[in-house]
């Protein structure tokens, strides 16, 4: 069926995706060219910043249907044709992101007309020349090309390393015995070799159910240093190769570290401030951790001596999130093998929507045999409830395929802004996960996490569909990247509420409602393991951190160093999570801190005015509509919190959330 306004296709075949990409490239050269060659008595609005930015609406379109393919398609051809495209079209980004000729006619326009503009306009020509003077065009030639070759590499190292992420498909065989712990529905949907062994993928769906329940230690180590093992070889050297040449683009543009010039344009703004954010609430987190611990081990040596296994009298990465399962079962009496036969997908996707059409005053309706790139793939259009009026589209692909993204995330695909017509291109963006998938005896059952992985992508998709910038460059989730999580990490909240839980809950054999007292429970467990679990997150985001400090880096040592000394928890011998931690490689190098930084705009956004004025508060909900999804990036993070909150934002909420005092 046909969906006014969406310009993406997704029928192209390998052999048309390289051709594609030399005619983008042409025709975005073209403009680049015309708007260098203008004379300084030629220089308009329309010939310059109009010209600029509906070619970059144009290019983001037709460049997004050649390289999203290389995440989602089940034909290894077209992911192979994709990710060279990708190549050969983040190579000429490069070339015009090193375009002097440009930058010069922007800061010619500036001293001619820049007075002229206002608003997004006006935001627009800034940003530009700004960026311009990231990439160092007002240094000298020999500089900037140093530059640009150093842009190109690390370009290129970036896709091969999600690449390699992408293709990761290791499958590990055990037998039951060695799966003791898991439920019977679980070995029983895996697949079985010839002699019977199950085979387990690192996959989500396989591995952190294996390592929530298998209580063997032995099971949980062969599966946790193969999964700290994934892309080791291959990427560890590109990852280390990044961080060296990020370093040497820093320094030729006059920043003393990488980090220092990724927080120039985010809300952070430096190294030190990040550093004390992290510090500081790890100092607090340190005694909750040190409890964690205490019964961790306690734990443990009870398990291995009721079962026979060897007490190592240590505290393994393999034991973590068992002994954190084990936690939330015994002290919150929490079964998660149960309560997810309350959370089969089709309700909470189904409960999820409603909620967020009744909360955001929109209007969702599925698409009847859409056109996309597999079966499993749902599209749905969105509409203002109260106008009307088109929104956009988003598309749900929900289940794992070989050569598929395995994390969870969501695409924008095409940008909602003002059109070269001047009628508004509508918004189009894609939430990928990697759920079960439904088998002909059971649906797809999810974890409480995620159910909260669903609700926080949906977040983003969202903010993707409701933002109505006029500029493509301030569209969506275009925000700073240390605030861009805050919107979605707030609506988390609502999966740890009793009315959203229950109608986005009904057990998969009768419907009935989850329990009173499992729901009591669940909403008490949110605390559970708050120390070692946001520790974790600290490690995670001091190891980015560090590794964008310095010039070069031994990433394994260095994060097991900083596992060890954060978490107190040694990394496994011979692994190096980080060669598949994807966020370093796809845009969030020196910035893994925003999970943390933003979850304080999160918690106080939640709970000064949807926790007092009420959850499901359409009236609250359109103002957070209003004032924090509807500008993107067209205003600072930090004006669009004053806006909502009516003051600026403080740490409170975010402390408590934490199980900390305020001291």
């Amino acid at each position: 069926m046909a969906a006014p306004g969406n310009r993406l296709r997704w029928d192209l075949t390998a052999e048309d995706i390289p051709v594609k990409a030399e005619e983008l490239i042409k025709k975005s050269r073209a403009v680049y060219d015309a708007v260098g060659a203008l004379k300084p008595e030629e220089i308009s609005y329309d010939r310059v910043i109009k010209a600029l930015a509906d070619n970059n609406r144009e290019y983001a379109v037709e460049r997004n249907m050649i390289d999203f393919i290389q995440n989602v398609s089940a034909d290894k051809a077209l992911r192979d044709a994709s990710v060279a495209a990708d190549k050969k079209i983040s190579e000429f980004d490069v070339e015009t992101s090193m375009r002097e000729d440009v930058f010069k006619i922007l800061l010619e326009f500036e001293k001619r007309h820049g007075s002229e503009l206002e608003g997004e306009a006006k935001r627009y020509l800034e940003k530009q020349i700004k960026l311009g003077k990231r990439n160092g065009l007002h240094l000298p030639k020999d500089v900037q090309d140093k530059i640009k070759e150093i842009k190109k590499r690390m370009s290129d190292l970036s896709i091969d390393f999600n690449k390699y992420c992408n293709e990761e498909n290791t499958i590990l065989e055990f037998t039951a015995e060695e799966l003791v712990g898991l439920p019977d529905d679980f070995i029983n949907g895996l697949e079985k070799t010839e002699e019977g062994k199950c085979k387990v993928s690192l996959k989500y769906p396989h591995y952190f159910p294996c390592m929530k329940k298998a209580r063997n230690p032995e099971t949980r180590k062969r599966l946790e240093t193969a999964f700290n093992t994934r892309c080791m070889k291959e990427n560890t050297p590109i990852l280390e190769e990044l961080v060296e040449l990020r370093h040497k683009k820093a320094e030729l543009l006059g920043f003393p570290n990488h980090a220092a010039f990724i927080l120039d344009m985010r809300m952070a703004k430096t190294p030190e401030r990040v550093e004390t954010f992290l510090k500081d609430l790890a100092v607090k987190l340190q005694p909750l951790k040190d409890q964690e611990m205490k019964v961790f081990m306690e734990y443990k040596k009870e398990e291995c001596e009721k079962y026979g296994y060897e007490f190592d009298d240590k505290f393994n990465m393999w034991d973590l999130r068992y002994y954190m399962s084990m936690v939330e079962e015994r002290q919150y009496t929490v079964d998660h093998t149960k309560l997810k036969e309350y959370y089969p997908l089709h309700v909470v996707t189904k409960g999820l929507l409603e909620i967020y059409q009744e909360l955001l005053c929109l209007k969702f309706e599925e698409i009847p045999n859409p056109k996309v790139w597999h079966e499993d793939v749902k599209m749905y259009s969105v509409k203002d409830s109260a106008s009307g009026d088109l929104l956009g589209y988003f598309y749900l692909d929900l289940f794992p395929r070989d050569g598929k993204f395995g994390h969870a995330a969501c695409f924008g695909l095409q940008a909602g802004c003002m059109g070269g017509d001047g009628k508004r291109q509508v918004a189009v963006a894609a939430m990928v996960a990697n759920f079960t998938k439904p088998t002909q005896d059971q649906p797809s059952l999810l974890e409480h996490d995620e159910v909260e992985t669903f609700f926080h992508e949906f977040g983003h998709v969202m903010h993707q569909l409701c933002a109505k910038a006029d500029f493509k460059m301030f569209s969506g989730t275009s925000v700073e990247r240390d605030f861009v999580e805050a919107p979605s990490q707030m609506l988390e909240n609502w999966c740890w509420e009793k009315e959203p839980l229950q109608r986005m809950s009904a057990h998969y054999k009768d419907n009935s409602p989850i329990p009173d007292d499992l729901m009591e429970k669940l909403t008490k467990s949110r605390k559970a393991n708050a120390g070692i679990f946001n520790l974790r997150q600290i490690a995670l985001a001091t190891f980015d951190q560090n590794i964008h400090t310095r010039a070069k880096a031994d990433t394994a040592t260095l994060f097991a160093e900083l596992t060890q000394e954060i978490m107190n928890i040694p990394s496994t011998p011979g692994t190096n999570m980080p060669a598949a931690f994807g966020h370093l490689a796809d845009g969030y190098d020196a910035q893994y801190y925003g999970y943390m930084w933003s979850e304080v705009f999160s918690m106080d956004m939640f709970h000064s005015r949807f926790k007092k004025e009420g959850i499901m508060n359409p009236k609250v909900g359109m103002d957070y509509r209003n004032y924090i999804l509807k500008p993107g990036g067209s205003v600072d993070g930090d004006v669009l919190l004053k806006n909502f909150l009516g003051r600026e934002p403080t740490q409170e909420a975010f402390l408590i959330s934490k199980g900390l005092s305020l001291d």
